[in-house]
């Protein structure tokens, strides 16, 4: 198995915060292709990463799904269609493998 996460802004480039429908149709999404979600929406978490000599930070939520294999193909597709809809340069996802106890 592996769990995938999803860093998701709260605002776009520009610092306009997204409609929450944006997330909806994310968690829906991901809810009907891999058959349950979970969502970190209540707290945001804080971003900070350095680019040459700039910190820069984003309020973000992180969505998370299991999936007994990776479709890379797949999910290199979702992620530009994300980065189109969010208004952003990179949205991170990470797979992790994980073993069920």
């Amino acid at each position: 198995m592996h769990l995938v996460q999803i860093l998701l802004p709260l605002a776009d480039n520009k610092g306009r915060r997204l409609d929450g429908a944006v997330y909806a149709k994310v968690r829906k999404e991901l809810s009907e292709r891999f058959g349950g979600i979970t969502s970190f929406t209540r707290a945001p978490a804080e971003g900070v990463w350095k680019e040459g000599g700039h910190t820069s930070h984003d309020d973000i939520v992180v969505f998370e799904v299991m999936a007994r294999e990776l479709d890379h193909v797949w999910w290199e597709r979702y992620r530009a269609d994300l980065e189109r809809r969010f208004e952003q340069e990179t949205i991170v996802m990470r797979a992790i493998k994980v073993e069920m106890l």
